[in-house]
């Protein structure tokens, strides 16, 4: 995996996981899935790809070991922001330390931020 490839595929794999979040109705939808919707050629769930565009955003800190990881979703009515937050973020952490098996694993080095875009 390539330094270019790594994030994205980081990215991938916290966006399936955030998904999967009870709570989750999807990904913040980017100005590209906005558009494709717009003229009608679908954009499954507010993603292009598992993660989608701008619903997750995975990058190397600077100078130092670690990454920065931003999650932006959109909460289905009824559940509490508190709750899934703590959901996705925990989500977030599993799929992570499932990525790196056998060695240390990338969650201990990450940090994780939720932010709730919208409520449908």
């Amino acid at each position: 995996m390539t330094e270019q490839q790594a994030p994205r595929a980081l990215a991938d794999v916290v966006g399936t996981a955030v998904l999967a979040t009870p709570g989750v109705a999807f990904l913040r939808p980017g100005l590209a899935e906005l558009l494709r919707s717009s003229v009608g050629l679908g954009a499954g769930r507010g993603t292009s790809g598992a993660a989608g565009a701008s619903g997750v955003r995975v990058e190397r800190r600077k100078g130092a070991q670690g990454l920065d990881i931003e999650v932006y979703v959109v909460l289905s009515r009824g559940h509490r922001a508190l709750d899934v937050t703590r959901a996705v973020r925990s989500a977030v952490v599993a799929a992570l330390e499932e990525s790196t098996p056998g060695s240390t694993p990338r969650s201990a080095s990450a940090r994780v931020k939720v932010t709730v875009t919208g409520v449908v």
